[in-house]
């Protein structure tokens, strides 16, 4: 214990405070010995850094309880990684750097309902470089991350509605494994639309009609 107190720049009272207050996984026994590795010496300074952004220990303590009954990565990926996406690693005081203020146990469980997030250790896994990019970027525009995530639900339930439609349509009239062939196909017709969708609504503002 002493040693791991000297590696995190902490006292072992405050150690032992942790480990009272449940803010790191209680240590493997041999015995009368308890035996601390990298991975509490990681909580620890995970939770140093989040002490410095101005988290509380009870705030901590709830997105450490979040952390340790997440998704696991495995779940999340499922068989394999993303054909066209790229996972992003992050530790927990990344995250709370991308989302000034916004990384709550509430959003964190909603990112981790929706498929999001996934845990590997003392690490996160976001699902696609693209979407973490774009969500980052809608909560410094001010749109609050709880917001981003429940639109994301909504984007969610088209998106696997509109695979389902292009799915079916390829299927009936080639082999299966066209479907890959023909994916950027049905990305560009969503995208044209979305696009074209857009100009829609913005003609509608500037006239100002509902």
């Amino acid at each position: 214990m002493e040693e791991l107190a000297r590696l995190a720049g902490i006292t072992v009272r405050t150690l032992r405070f942790y480990r009272e207050r449940k803010l790191i996984p209680p240590p493997r026994r041999e015995g009368r010995i308890a035996w601390y590795d990298d991975h509490h010496l990681a909580r620890l300074r995970t939770i140093a850094a989040l002490l410095e952004r101005g988290h509380t220990l009870n705030g901590i303590a709830e997105l450490a309880d979040a952390f340790d009954h997440g998704r696991d990565v495995g779940d999340l990926l499922g068989l394999g990684e993303p054909t066209e996406e790229t996972p992003v690693r992050l530790t927990p005081e990344e995250l709370a750097a991308r989302f000034e203020g916004e990384v709550t146990p509430e959003n964190l469980a909603a990112a981790m309902e929706l498929g999001y997030l996934g845990t590997d250790g003392d690490e996160l896994v976001h699902i696609s470089h693209r979407l973490l990019e774009v969500s980052s970027a809608l909560v410094r525009e001010g749109i609050p991350l709880g917001e981003v995530l429940q639109a994301g639900v909504r984007v969610r339930e088209h998106a696997d509605a509109l695979a389902e439609l292009f799915a079916d349509l390829i299927l009936r009239h080639a082999p299966e494994p066209e479907l890959h062939r023909l994916r950027p196909l049905a990305r560009s017709v969503v995208e044209a639309e979305l696009s074209l969708a857009l100009d829609r609504r913005m003609r509608k503002q500037t006239d100002g009609t509902d």
